[in-house]
């Protein structure tokens, strides 16, 4: 259906520069995904994004576990967090401009879009953890592992696939935009910036596509990873 009401669009517009016909757009990605730059560069963006994606994950889960089990961790931690949510992803990128090398500003920009995503999901898990079965195993003495082990664990999962998947799209966009404004090379941002630049309209909606691609793929990659541990850990 929407790939029909693109080409509508097209034969409305009836001008490439505007809104070039799917078949080109498929022509071109097709073009780019055969040559070496395109992978270089798809494999420079995914090392960047990927990284700050990383980072954010491991540091969600520990600021997640602190401010949900002390209160002086969440008066510290919470309202940083909550204004790093708040504030707008560009004004991160200009900020970081001006502070950083370039190279650089993509893995920080998907770190700072990552975190709290993370610490909200974590931290709200932990705290609905159902009471009662925490107090059954103080009755049973269970160790501070075989706690995280058998109840808490399984209590975050869902939390944790959220929040993962929710924050795997916005690293992903994020961080693209930030290429776009910073302009690293090689990237795909960079790629995007320059389409846009030389009105190059089938190869920006190329990228777009190519873009699109590649994260709806890293989400899939994802979750098929995390149900297969699950269902090891079932069958376990």
């Amino acid at each position: 259906m929407w790939l029909l009401i693109w080409l509508l669009c097209w034969l409305t517009v009836g001008k490439d520069v505007l809104i070039p016909s799917p078949a080109a757009v498929l022509l071109r990605l097709g073009q780019l995904i055969c040559t070496l730059p395109f992978w270089q560069q798809v494999g420079l963006s995914l090392l960047r994004i990927l990284t700050g994606f990383a980072l954010a994950l491991v540091l969600g889960v520990v600021f997640g576990a602190l401010t949900a089990r002390s209160a002086l961790a969440d008066t510290l931690l919470s309202p940083a967090l909550r204004t790093v949510r708040a504030i707008p992803v560009a004004s991160f990128i200009i900020l970081l401009f001006v502070l950083m090398s370039k190279e650089y500003i993509p893995t920080v920009t998907s770190f700072l879009m990552v975190l709290p995503v993370v610490w909200s999901n974590l931290c709200r898990g932990i705290r609905e953890t159902d009471q009662k079965l925490l107090e059954l195993a103080a009755a049973y003495r269970f160790s501070r592992w075989k706690r995280v082990r058998l109840i808490y664990l399984p209590s975050l999962r869902p939390y944790f696939l959220a929040a993962i998947t929710t924050a795997m799209g916005l690293a992903w966009k994020s961080g693209v935009a930030a290429e776009v404004l910073c302009i690293p090379r090689p990237a795909i941002g960079t790629q995007i910036y320059n389409s846009k630049l030389y009105l190059d309209i089938p190869d920006l909606f190329a990228w777009t596509v190519a873009v699109v691609l590649l994260s709806l793929a890293l989400e899939w990659l994802l979750r098929r990873l995390l149900e297969r541990d699950k269902r090891r850990g079932g069958g376990a």
